[in-house]
């Protein structure tokens, strides 16, 4: 009947019988998608958001999808949900999907946050692996009449993950190994105070160890380079990792945690004698310091 029905529409009825339904949805009936891996941060965008909302309404709708206890779970639009709470609002605007399935509301969610210009390694890290994992439960089903990722026959998920996103399938594996670190570590990578290659060798550890690196870490005031990443993770595979290793390994001296000085060799060449070369001039440099020491010592004994 509704084929039938289009036929005697105009084109501007047919356009707009296309469109998303919109409702008014009360803030109180409305649930944070389970386990979302993107933060709403109270913060200067936050605030901006809110004063636009309570000058002109919100603009662009929230996605929501029909639970089965009558309720509503967010997919898309968390931050817009927040800041109408902060300006007072009771309901909201909201674009409803009733048939929605469980893994099509993941895909939507990671897809429509990924908009977003910026995106922490973690968030990135437990989206990638909810959406991967839905893709393949739904490579399993026949009876989905919506297929938002294309075809399921031929083609891997995660094949297909990557060329949705624009990330590497290694890069892809890289960041769902961030899941496994405990958060103390996963804060460092998301602080940009720990780099991708070492915290992937660390997510190999068992949580029981991560956390005594963390606190090594912590105590020393340091990060782990990637070489040090790679012998821990050596030796937990091989039985030998213990705490008295771990304390040894993070209290290793790295070459660049090293103090120095730097001189400007137009500073100090008067001072150095032409035969000696500019690659050898702090050597030079310290062996004066040296003499010059030795001289002030004896200058002091002959002065008592």
């Amino acid at each position: 009947m509704s084929a039938l029905d289009d036929l005697f529409k105009n084109e501007q009825e047919l356009a707009e019988s296309k469109l998303p339904k919109l409702y008014d949805i009360p803030l109180d009936m409305i649930d944070d998608f389970p386990d979302h891996p993107f933060k709403v941060k109270m913060d200067e965008d936050m605030d901006q958001l809110v004063e636009s909302i309570k000058e002109r309404g919100l603009i662009t709708p929230i996605t929501l999808r029909e639970k089965e206890d009558g309720r509503y779970e967010i997919v898309s639009g968390h931050r817009r949900r927040k800041a109408c709470e902060i300006a007072g609002f009771s309901t909201i605007k909201a674009d409803v999907h009733k048939d929605m399935t469980r893994d099509e509301a993941v895909i939507l969610m990671v897809e429509s946050n990924f908009q977003r210009s910026v995106i922490l390694p973690s968030e990135k890290a437990f989206a990638y692996k909810m959406r991967l994992e839905a893709m393949k439960r739904q490579g399993k089903r026949t009876d989905l009449t919506s297929d938002p990722l294309g075809p399921k026959s031929g083609v891997r998920s995660n094949e297909e993950l990557a060329t949705s996103t624009g990330d590497s399938m290694t890069q892809i594996k890289r960041y769902i190994r961030l899941t496994n670190l405990i958060p103390d570590l996963l804060n460092l990578v998301d602080e940009g105070k720990m780099g991708m290659r070492p915290a992937v060798e660390l997510s190999y550890l068992s949580p029981a160890d991560q956390e005594i690196l963390s606190n090594e870490l912590y105590i020393n005031d340091s990060t782990p380079s990637h070489d040090q990443a790679i012998r821990l993770r050596k030796y937990a595979e091989t039985g030998e990792l213990t705490k008295a290793v771990i304390e040894l390994v993070v209290r290793e001296e790295k070459p660049n945690q090293r103090e120095r000085i730097h001189i400007r060799f137009d500073k100090v060449k008067d001072f150095i004698p032409k035969h000696v070369n500019p690659e050898n001039a702090g050597d030079y440099i310290v062996e004066a310091l040296q003499f010059y020491q030795k001289h002030q010592q004896k200058r002091n004994k002959n002065v008592r």
